[in-house]
């Protein structure tokens, strides 16, 4: 007799930059480290070997100038090895996977701040994901003063930041833009989590939405 194990949750967060994904993601781990189920925790791009050394190239700066759709393609490079490597073979044994961003971020970033091709993208995704989507995606949002103001004092107290995050003020509302957008039309997946508010409240907000959504 077959026993088939149940498949594990897979669990994004969102969000553009200086939300809070960071701190939440370690209060998210550090809770979920109590529930008695394995939990693996990831990030795109990146997530395995090669797919870290593919984020080193989207993110250094280079005197190459990097074509949208090399970006685009490299996006879905790692995201390819990430999935087939960590992602599918965690969910199979029944863990629980939580991935700092995922493909929403390439409709955002890729599709609303570079202006591309938002059918071209999701050929891409049908490519490398097959029927692979999140159960449940928390976007962190708050209003664009506030979070590039929380990401340039980051930047600032570590001394460097990304191609990405030397983007115009422009790029990032684009960026937000298509986030709530995404959010408004896929309400049953996507959970808007208010990241404006202090540390405490906005992680209590995610542990809800977890619990109402997924327990």
């Amino acid at each position: 007799m077959t026993v088939h194990m149940a498949r594990g949750k897979f669990i994004t967060i969102e969000g553009g930059e200086g939300v809070g994904k960071s701190t939440q993601l370690d209060i998210l781990r550090e809770w979920l480290s109590t529930s008695g189920r394995e939990v693996v925790f990831t990030r795109e791009p990146g997530g395995t070997a090669r797919a870290e050394r593919i984020r080193e190239l989207l993110l250094e700066q280079s005197e190459e100038p990097m074509p949208a759709v090399c970006e685009l393609l490299l996006m879905f490079a790692a995201r390819a090895t990430h999935i087939e490597n960590v992602i599918r073979p965690a969910l199979a044994r029944g863990a629980w996977v939580v991935c700092d961003r995922f493909t929403d971020a390439t409709y955002a970033y890729q599709g609303g701040g570079r202006g591309m091709d938002t059918t071209q993208i999701a050929v891409l995704e049908q490519l490398v994901q097959k029927d692979l989507r999140p159960d449940l995606t928390l976007l962190l949002d708050a209003p664009l003063d506030l979070s590039s103001a929380r990401a340039q004092g980051r930047n600032h107290a570590i001394g460097s930041a990304d191609r990405f995050e030397r983007e115009q003020r422009d790029f990032f509302e684009r960026v937000r833009g298509v986030y709530l957008a995404r959010a408004r039309s896929e309400p049953q997946r996507v959970t808007i989590i208010d990241a404006s508010g202090d540390r405490d409240a906005v992680a209590a907000t995610i542990r809800a939405a977890i619990e109402t959504r997924l327990q």
